[in-house]
């Protein structure tokens, strides 16, 4: 019988580890696990960009706070970190719009969000037209169109009427339902998180939750800094895990744009 090369298990070991997984078995730490997140070989036909999506069950979406919004109460373009769940930076997020459409339209505005990777290559586009937020016109309530790449529709999020609850569905390039998203009666925090709920089209099963996190009284009150976490099954499409990320900003304009909503 043919011997085992050592060298060998050792390097499959390493080719196997993943950024985000458990720490690495004992026989294979020489050195120890970095830090920085590391390119793998993508599985395939996935839209490029969106690789290490599929290596994570929680996403953490944090916004930049901007001195310039404190200081004047001035709206400026929202800016978005979006991490892993040890922190490391994933995407950048930026928002692109008007002046005018951000001091007059503020919670209902038409953006366009590029999400960069940390290379600074655009590999999803998030596009919201101006639209209403009431449920006095459920013929024209909120819809976003999610790109990846640029340029090839994977998804879209859409606000279903409801006189009670916040209620969304997750459709996908094709325009058929997937997955839904409901939220509390009460989107006030109330010094504590709030939850959206992802669940299967039935209603009867949760699979995941968007949440909006309790910052402290200072930047929820003076800022509107968010924290957000994503919780979906790992083994989730990772288009569909793009859209929630969309589906996360979305959220956050229409119920914590205005600070005082984040109490």
């Amino acid at each position: 019988m043919a011997s085992q090369d050592p060298q060998g298990q050792i390097n499959k070991i390493f080719q196997d580890y993943l950024p985000g997984s458990p720490d690495i078995p004992s026989q294979s730490k020489p050195v120890e696990p970095t830090k920085v997140w590391k390119h793998v070989p993508p599985p395939h036909n996935l839209p490029p960009g969106l690789e290490y999506l599929s290596q994570l069950d929680q996403i953490i979406i944090h916004q930049q706070v901007e001195l310039l919004e404190v200081i004047l109460g001035t709206e400026t373009c929202s800016k978005y970190e979006i991490k892993n769940h040890l922190g490391q930076r994933i995407y950048f997020a930026m928002e692109e719009n008007g002046c005018f459409d951000r001091n007059f339209c503020s919670p209902i505005r038409s953006f366009t969000i590029r999400i960069t990777d940390n290379t600074g290559r655009e590999v999803i586009t998030v596009n919201r037209p101006l639209r209403c937020n009431s449920c006095w016109f459920p013929c024209y309530m909120q819809e976003l169109e999610v790109q990846s790449p640029p340029g090839t529709i994977v998804g879209y999020v859409v606000q279903k009427w409801d006189p009670l609850l916040p209620k969304f569905t997750i459709l996908n390039e094709s325009k058929e339902d997937v997955l839904k998203i409901i939220g509390p009666y009460a989107t006030c925090s109330c010094f504590g998180d709030v939850d959206f709920e992802v669940k299967t089209l039935n209603e009867m099963s949760t699979i995941g939750k968007i949440s909006k996190y309790w910052s402290g009284f200072v930047n929820n009150v003076f800022t509107n800094a968010a924290n957000f976490g994503i919780q979906v099954p790992v083994d989730l499409d990772v288009k569909i895990k793009a859209i929630m990320i969309a589906a996360c900003f979305l959220i956050d304009l229409m119920f914590f744009e205005n600070s005082l909503d984040g109490l």
